[in-house]
């Protein structure tokens, strides 16, 4: 049985997907739980993109243990020393080398020869590997690349000591059969093939990342790069969830699987969904809503009987559970701490605190507290950075017949409070109207999400906005019962990353001016 490694680009090439942005402790809540699951490799971020990745990069290897932390960089050495000042204090530091191969790439993007690439490429990997012990290097656009030339550049970037040979199809064009030809293209022309790891890097453009991963592992592929719930630049990336469970459901076929712990699955993919923003499609394989449904009575009927008849894959080896009641009004900080700590948080006492208090005051309005429930409550503490604005109240008058008005009471920083009122179209656009007043600046919004958190009349409604102000973009995060709070919080919540990012960028300006 081969083992197959994995490696995780969810902070990088998946927050490029459109609309997501991370802050620095939801990158590190991602990176731990990336470590729980068991991924190899943590592909942490761009060091040379911002100071601010560098910083969050950093932090990510100063804290993974279990895992190994890389980041990308492009064939520079100023790239490179960026990835080295982000990654030399890692368990193991190891870099990501890429530049591109295929004609299009090479005469409209880099407007240089293939003589030009290969130096470029090979004078990359010779002055990081000087650095890094573990050095891997990606032709992007490999799979519209001339066989021949990939071979040629391969074959150098070998000798410059490059262990690890990343194959991208970067625009998600190839095709299953086509894919592990490659691979076995190159595993007979590569020299030295028995000293390096063939990595697969696949985007779903075309819907086929999946398969073509697997297509790549049949064909001698030892290292598979994706991300959870399959997010990333335009269609996404393999899923890594889905390639971990065909692996181990078809251990028989392809005769290889991961180190993943697999019922880690359903909490990694909740937790990148809530912090994202990205929700996951019902029908979504593996870790959907409707992945272990059963509507047509031939199948509940079957099931009932014995389970295999429809479901290849139990609930239970990816970790989902029934949302049973877990605890109620009468329970205790104790008993919260301890479900806490089941739940996979590990919250400093202020937060725990501030969280039980949300949890109480839940429990008096809910009938069900349940694992989705605690899961949102305790997210949002765990990844809540400092706040200027903070919500005391929201009042909205609406009626069919009246324009909507909105009244809002804001506590800020200094211990000060703040109230507004104003009308919108609609209830949440009055809100939105109102906070913007209280701002003092204007703010577009660029995207509103709402979904809940279970189901039931009762159930927490968990809302996520993009907004853009003075040439920055962010997100926020709002949970409440009530949609509407849900939404004030919300755009409170990235009101205030806005601060933020004013306040690191001018952080950041004055260390460059010193």
């Amino acid at each position: 049985m081969r083992k197959i490694e994995i490696f995780d680009t969810t902070l990088r090439d998946g927050e490029q997907s459109a609309g997501v942005n991370l802050n620095t402790l939801e990158k590190i809540e991602i990176a731990k739980q990336l470590e729980k699951l068991g991924v190899d490799c943590i592909e942490a971020g761009f060091p040379a993109a911002s100071k601010g990745d560098l910083e969050a990069v950093k932090l990510i290897a100063d804290t993974i243990r279990d895992s190994s932390v890389t980041g990308l960089a492009r064939s520079t050495e100023s790239d490179i020393d960026a990835a080295w000042e982000a990654l030399k204090d890692s368990e193991e530091p190891r870099i990501h080398i890429f530049i591109a191969t295929s004609p299009i790439h090479m005469k409209y993007k880099l407007k240089m020869s293939q003589d030009e690439v290969v130096e470029r490429a090979v004078r990359a990997v010779s002055y990081a590997k000087k650095k890094f012990p573990k050095v891997q290097f990606s032709a992007e656009d490999a799979c519209r690349s001339d066989r021949e030339f990939l071979v040629r550049i391969l074959n150098e970037v070998i000798q410059a000591g490059a262990e690890i040979i990343n194959i991208p199809d970067t625009v998600g064009y190839i095709t299953p059969q086509q894919y592990g030809e490659l691979f076995q293209f190159l595993r007979n022309n590569l020299r030295n093939i028995d000293k390096i790891t063939l990595s697969a890097h696949c985007h779903d453009d075309l819907g086929m990342a999946t398969a073509n991963s697997l297509a790549a592992i049949e064909n001698g592929a030892s290292q598979i790069e994706g991300t959870i719930n399959g997010i990333g630049e335009r269609a996404g990336n393999a899923s890594l969830e889905e390639v971990a469970v065909a692996l181990h459901i078809r251990s028989d076929y392809y005769q290889a699987k991961t180190g993943l712990v697999l019922n880690e699955i359903k909490r990694t993919s909740d937790l990148v969904s809530k912090l994202t923003g990205m929700i996951v499609p019902a029908n979504k394989a593996v870790v959907g809503d409707n992945a272990f449904a059963h509507e047509s009575g031939i199948h509940q009927d079957g099931v009932l009987k014995e389970k295999t008849t429809y479901e290849i894959i139990t609930p239970e080896l990816i970790g989902v559970n029934s949302n049973r009641l877990v605890l109620g009004k009468h329970s205790g900080r104790h008993a919260f701490r301890n479900k806490a700590i089941e739940l996979g948080f590990e919250l400093t006492d202020e937060k725990l605190n501030e969280a039980f208090t949300v949890f109480k005051d839940l429990a008096d309005k809910k009938k069900e507290i349940t694992d989705a429930d605690l899961f949102a409550i305790l997210t949002d503490k765990q990844t809540e950075t400092e706040m200027k604005y903070t919500l005391n109240r929201v009042q909205v008058q609406y009626g069919t017949d009246n324009i909507p008005t909105a009244t809002i009471a804001v506590t800020l920083a200094d211990g000060s409070q703040v109230s507004e009122a104003s009308t919108g179209s609609g209830s949440v656009e009055a809100i939105y109207n109102t906070i913007e007043r209280i701002f003092g600046r204007s703010v577009k919004l660029l995207d509103y999400k709402i979904n809940s958190v279970g189901g039931g009349r009762d159930a927490l409604a968990d809302v996520y906005v993009r907004i853009s102000c003075d040439g920055l973009e962010t997100s926020g995060r709002g949970t409440a019962q009530d949609v509407l709070e849900a939404s004030a919080r919300a755009y409170l919540n990235a009101v205030n990353r806005i601060l933020s990012l004013e306040s690191l960028k001018a952080i950041q300006k004055a260390n460059v001016s010193i």
